[in-house]
């Protein structure tokens, strides 16, 4: 049983996971679905009521029959390293792949339909609510009138993007920053803007959830700091406790969205209440490791080691 890692070549945090499972002598498989076609080779059989498919990447076959896990960590655009690559050819070789990866029975981390929805931070902030966190006021708006009125009734607020950073920093991308009731919010209405509460934060928290594992490192802020993953503080990631509640709520939320691997940000106020920032399904975690020393890693790697459950008796479930 084989597990196949979905990533660009240059990925660190892949590494780290590749050698873990080598040392458990788990058999894998690297493919970045832009090598597709070309450096890798696929074919599926629909016949007789039956499917079986082939993937063939640097001399190493894997039959859907024998895959054990997927992980969707950094993988290209299908077909991006083509000789004539174009925005046909992607879609087909999209197709291909993917539909034959779900024709097959496996575990996913995660599953590209669950993290579709995941990266959508609107509908974040709606399960953070419902699962149980304490989020920040927050608007999206392309009204000028009601991102003036927010601004003046929260006073301190941030503005930043609901996509992240955009591909190529066009000139009118705008940094997660600070705001007063002073701002021109005229350019609201050339396009949506995410405008949340400012908490004043003691530190940054980031949660790493490997299926049922829960990883939390602690990176002690600097006075007025608004985003933690930019700037030098002078402090490193540290492993810190979970409160009990914090972890019933992201059991509750990675139960929802379907999850199993998920890197979640909160904001640390100075009475000890963690603010649900942002839940990234495909967020790094090899910088907190090196300086935390938490095993997420080989907690990765031995869930993407277990065997997919045999369907005759899951179902009797």
């Amino acid at each position: 049983m084989t597990v196949l890692i979905l990533t660009a070549e240059q990925d660190v945090t892949a590494d780290m996971v590749v050698a873990r499972l080598h040392e458990r002598g788990v058999p894998m498989v690297r493919l970045d679905p832009a090598d597709v076609p070309g450096k890798a080779v696929l074919s599926a059989d629909y016949a007789h009521g039956d499917f079986d498919g082939y993937l063939s990447v640097n001399g190493h076959v894997l039959s859907m029959g024998g895959l054990r896990s997927v992980w969707v960590r950094r993988p290209g655009e299908p077909a991006a390293h083509a000789p004539e690559p174009s925005a046909w050819l992607t879609a087909e070789t999209r197709q291909a792949l993917f539909g034959m990866l779900y024709s097959a029975s496996t575990r996913w981390m995660n599953h590209p339909r669950r993290a579709e929805q995941a990266r959508h931070k609107p509908w974040q902030l709606r399960v953070a609510h419902s699962s149980g966190f304490a989020v920040p006021a927050t608007i999206i708006t392309t009204a000028p009138k009601v991102a003036k009125q927010f601004v003046e009734q929260y006073r301190d607020v941030v503005v930043k993007s609901a996509s992240g950073p955009p591909p190529g920093e066009p000139p009118v991308a705008l940094p997660t920053t600070l705001v007063g009731p002073g701002a021109d919010f005229t350019g609201v209405a050339a396009g949506p803007a995410l405008l949340q509460q400012y908490i004043p934060k003691r530190a940054d928290i980031r949660l790493t959830g490997v299926g049922t594992r829960l990883f939390a490192a602690r990176k002690a802020a600097v006075p007025g700091q608004v985003d933690g993953r930019f700037g030098e503080t002078g402090h490193t990631w540290e492993t810190t406790a979970v409160p009990e509640r914090i972890a019933r709520s992201v059991h509750d939320y990675l139960a929802f969205t379907g999850l199993a691997y998920a890197a979640f940000d909160f904001a640390e106020d100075e009475d000890g209440v963690w603010w649900f920032l942002e839940c990234n399904q495909g967020g790094q975690f090899g910088f907190v490791e090196l300086e935390s020393g938490q095993p997420i890693a080989e907690e990765v790697a031995l869930w993407l080691s277990q065997r997919r459950p045999d369907p005759r008796t899951s179902k009797a479930r």
